[in-house]
């Protein structure tokens, strides 16, 4: 493509005016070549053979592609099933960092983050896009009302600061005073959660072991007077749209704001007792105590240490006297224990035996021959019991082996006769004690 152009000259004078020379040459013929997106977007379509409506559409989605992969790697985190089925209605308990993806970043997020995260989320979510990835089938736009709901608060600096101040996911609870660790590990991140409170910043850092006196000092000053912005808008109870009911408007009204005063009333409290905490545990400020006593009473310095060392050698004997007579004690509980239990079992035997015993002639049939009448029965049990009753359990012991060792009536009896003339020879008993077997 060419086009001819006729040269132009002129000159500008002093007073910026432009005078063009009054003559003009021949045309002279230019090469002209298409250039911009328009002429790409043409030879994009030429080269594929599509229509205008097909390379749009083809070019809209890589851009959505192009727009997740670089956000991806900045505020990419997994989602929740249970929050993607979150009910929109109940929003205020809603955590609207993590609906956008910003769990890690939370009050620290940026504008731009926060931007970024909701295009990502809309991208990922949007209704429209749900709809033509299932064939138009009904769509559940729940949490794309949540996405939006966050951006509505999260982008409004007011209603983000309103969610900031009631936002316990963001708060670091502080160690229990039994908390066992390095005292600026476990209580930095703490201060550093409270900070983000502070109408003063930069806010003092909580420092080191090796941080001055003065350091330290005004680090609690600064904290012992702590000018917090934060407020509790947040969890007010709705007031009523309704404008005939103006009295109930003003009761709510009134209602939020006490429960805000006493909410801050209350959070003022619970810091000041923070604070408390850490001064009373702070490694640093038992140093600085000693020091400055080392500094007052520098001529009691070897006494108290004498007296500290006594007091520590003394502490050490009572608590090895004390570890000793626990030792002591927890042995003679073991022996005592073991004894019961011995003694539980040697009773758990006589019982045993003692079954055995009257088992033994039950299964001779009562050394009767045929049926045993009553009396046979009462008689041969009397004989049993009256030997039970003079043996020791080492004795019932060696009757019952020798029983558990012969089946035949005749030998069972000799067992039983031979223990029975055994007591009638050592006067444990008469013989005529016994009813039957040495009848």
């Amino acid at each position: 493509m060419a086009a001819t152009l006729p040269p132009f000259s002129g000159e500008w004078t002093h007073d910026s005016a432009f005078v063009a020379h009054g003559s003009i040459t021949a045309p002279v013929n230019r090469k002209l070549e298409p250039l911009g997106p328009h002429f790409l977007a043409h030879a994009r379509r030429k080269r594929h053979n599509r229509t205008f409506s097909e390379d749009d559409r083809i070019q809209a989605e890589k851009k959505v592609k192009n727009i997740e992969d670089d956000d991806a790697g900045e505020i990419s985190e997994p989602e929740d099933p249970m929050m993607l089925n979150r009910d929109p209605k109940d929003w205020k308990n809603q955590d609207h960092y993590a609906v956008l993806g910003l769990s890690k970043y939370r009050w620290r997020a940026t504008d731009e983050q926060i931007k970024k995260a909701h295009r990502r989320k809309v991208l990922k979510h949007h209704p429209d896009k749900k709809a033509a990835s299932t064939s138009g089938q009904q769509q559940d736009d729940s949490f794309f009302k949540c996405i939006q709901k966050a951006m509505e608060i999260l982008s409004d600096p007011v209603k983000r600061r309103q969610y900031d101040s009631v936002d316990e996911n963001a708060d670091v609870e502080p160690p229990s005073k039994k908390a066992k660790g390095n005292f600026y590990k476990m209580w930095g991140p703490v201060f550093a959660s409270e900070a983000r409170f502070s109408k003063i910043q930069p806010v003092p850092k909580l420092g080191k072991e090796d941080s001055t006196k003065e350091h330290v000092e005004n680090f609690y000053n600064f904290w012992y007077n702590f000018d917090s912005w934060r407020t509790f808008e947040y969890q007010d109870e709705d007031v009523p749209d309704d404008n005939e009911n103006r009295d109930q408007k003003r009761y709510v009204e009134r209602k939020n704001k006490a429960a805000r005063a006493k909410k801050k009333s209350e959070d003022i409290t619970r810091l000041r007792e923070l604070v408390d905490d850490a001064l009373s545990l702070d490694p640093r400020i038992k140093i600085f105590k000693e020091q400055e006593r080392k500094q007052r009473n520098a001529k009691k310095d070897a006494r108290e240490a004498a007296e500290r060392k006594a007091a520590e050698e003394k502490k050490a004997a009572e608590e090895a006297a004390a570890k000793k007579k626990a030792e002591e004690e927890e042995a003679a509980k073991a022996n005592a224990a073991a004894a019961k239990k011995a003694k539980e079992a040697a009773k758990n035997a006589v019982k045993k035996n003692r079954r055995v015993l009257k088992g033994a002639v039950k299964d001779a049939n009562y050394f009767a021959e045929g049926s045993a009448s009553a009396a046979i029965i009462d008689a041969v049990l009397s004989d049993v019991e009256l030997i039970q009753g003079k043996i020791d359990p080492d004795e019932l012991a060696e009757i019952v082996a020798k029983l558990q060792a012969e089946k035949e009536k005749e030998k069972v009896k000799a067992i039983y006769v031979v223990k029975a003339n055994e007591l009638v020879e050592k006067g444990k008993a008469q013989k005529a004690d016994f009813k039957s077997l040495l009848a």
